[in-house]
């Protein structure tokens, strides 16, 4: 069993930034940021692979948004530049054990309680 912790959410103006955090309490394989707007399906925003570091990311965030990991923290991070009201939304921390990592939710068995970003134009 792995319990993911977030933290980081908040309220930001269009153009601000925020940074995400999500600690995990085991082992990890894969680990993804997801997010979920009002009346809309849960979408992959960012993932990447503990081990190796590679990551891979939505178009809608690519170049504004920073997937990293400290190992020895068990931690992944979320950094997020250039914000726009689009982004708002609850973001899951997600994180999968058994060797896949892609952009679907049930590529993940453990997902946190979610963290509300809310940017304003």
């Amino acid at each position: 069993q792995v319990q993911l912790e977030e933290s980081g959410g908040g309220s930001v103006q269009a153009g601000g930034s925020l940074r995400l955090s999500c600690a995990a309490s085991g082992y990890t394989y894969c680990m993804a940021w997801f997010r979920q707007a009002p009346g809309k399906e849960r979408e992959g925003v960012a993932r990447i692979y503990i081990g190796s570091g590679n990551t891979d990311y939505a178009g809608s965030v690519k170049g504004r948004f920073t997937i990293s990991r400290d190992n020895a923290k068990k931690t992944v991070y979320l950094q997020m530049n250039s914000l726009k009201p689009d982004d708002t939304a609850m973001y899951y921390c997600a994180a999968g054990t058994g060797g896949i990592c892609a952009f679907r939710s049930d590529a993940y068995r453990y997902w946190g309680q979610g963290t509300q970003v809310t940017v304003s134009s």
